[in-house]
């Protein structure tokens, strides 16, 4: 049976603020790592994107963090992307303000001084990405000397992006007596290193997921021209029940959102630039089937479990094998059938075959055009 929060010992603070945004019963995850994080314990945490990952460890630091002197880091938070810093910090901000806690993200390609100057007004939570965090450091603009809890979030990913040795190298910056959280879909490899040098004593939790292989759908891989892409995609939808369409950055889900409109499409975007409240609403339309489709960033969509979606459109092609199936895993649920479809561009052909390769995948790339009758039945598609 689920157990609500305050059964693994949430603060009564936290449990208000929790209500308010409609939890109050924890996700598996959370509900095997809260009590142990609570009591202080380094955690091992094994679960997928879109688990509850973020609060099985944001609870528990936040708590243990109401009583600590303000104005100096105190827990540092390590993810691979900017998308997910700013996911954790809308997440973990109803928390933090709840018991009067400063919070920042700080990430590259973002304006490093004024991330200084939040600094030096204070702050007790830093997320952050590995790179921007070694650059702050380097210019004497933070200290980590305080800090008495380090989160490392998706280390898989983070291992998968080549930042292994920047997160090593500011995991030995860490002195002192801290706690350690990390949280990874596998625990092999680098992150079997990762805990076996920087963790002490860890309590394993792990939440089995149906694991999603390429076998549970249908893969196909066009080869399309630029100005013809959202063409290609609105008569998939339109001859559809429920798709998902993924871009690479929150700019081209605006842009192919509003671009679909105009070609008669009821669509919405989901990315971490929107409120809450308006992501809400484009999923719990998408849910009732009001909407033909919802684009969406990598990162946005892993809270979003939706049923009986049976087109997944791969705008964007993603960065790599894991993503290509994390994001085609959305169709072909609960034992239904699925179509996962790549939208190719000329230059990225070659990073596409890289990706087919990975997941042994003997697909052909096919040039198609928006007025190919065989987009009407995607579902049969045939060469």
């Amino acid at each position: 049976m689920t157990r609500k929060f305050a059964d693994l010992g949430v603060a009564p603070a936290l449990i208000e603020a929790l209500a308010k945004r409609g939890y109050e019963t924890a996700f598996a995850i959370q509900e095997l790592a809260i009590e142990d994080a609570i009591a202080g314990r380094d955690i091992c945490g094994k679960a997928q994107t879109g688990s509850g990952k973020t609060l099985a460890f944001g609870i528990p630091v936040v708590q243990r963090l109401a009583d600590a002197p303000r104005g100096k880091v105190q827990a540092l938070m390590l993810v691979p992307t900017r998308e997910l810093a700013n996911q954790v910090m809308d997440e973990l901000a109803p928390l933090c303000e709840a018991v009067d806690l400063s919070y920042l993200a700080v990430y590259g390609g973002a304006d490093i001084d004024k991330q200084i100057r939040a600094i030096d007004k204070g702050v007790e939570i830093i997320v952050a990405t590995p790179g921007r965090m070694i650059d702050l450091l380097e210019r004497k603009a933070v200290s980590i000397a305080d800090v008495s809890h380090v989160v490392l979030d998706e280390a898989d990913r983070m291992a998968d992006m080549g930042f292994m040795p920047q997160v090593e190298w500011l995991l030995r910056k860490i002195d002192g007596q801290h706690q350690t959280l990390l949280f990874s879909a596998t625990l092999d490899g680098a992150i079997d290193t990762l805990v076996t040098r920087y963790q002490h004593d860890p309590v394993t939790h792990e939440v089995e997921q149906d694991e999603v292989t390429v076998e549970h759908m249908t893969h196909l891989f066009f080869t399309v021209h630029r100005m013809d892409r959202a063409k290609v995609v609105a008569n998939i939808v339109k001859n559809s029940h429920r798709t998902m369409i993924f871009c690479n950055t929150k700019r081209m889900c605006d842009r192919l959102s509003g671009d679909l409109r105009e070609l008669d499409v009821d669509v919405e975007p989901i990315h971490g630039d929107l409120r809450q409240r308006q992501r809400e609403k484009a999923l719990g339309l998408f849910s009732d089937g009001s909407l033909q489709a919802l684009v969406a960033t990598d990162v946005a969509a892993r809270g979003i479990h939706v049923d009986d979606v049976d087109v997944v459109v791969h705008f964007d092609p993603p960065d790599d094998h894991k993503t290509y199936l994390h994001r085609s895993g959305r169709t072909a649920r609960a034992g239904g059938s699925g179509v996962a479809v790549t939208m190719v561009l000329w230059d990225q052909e070659l990073d596409v075959k890289r990706i087919q390769k990975r997941l042994a995948l003997d697909v052909p790339l096919e040039e198609v055009f928006s007025n190919d009758k065989r987009l009407e039945n995607i579902g049969s598609w045939e060469s």
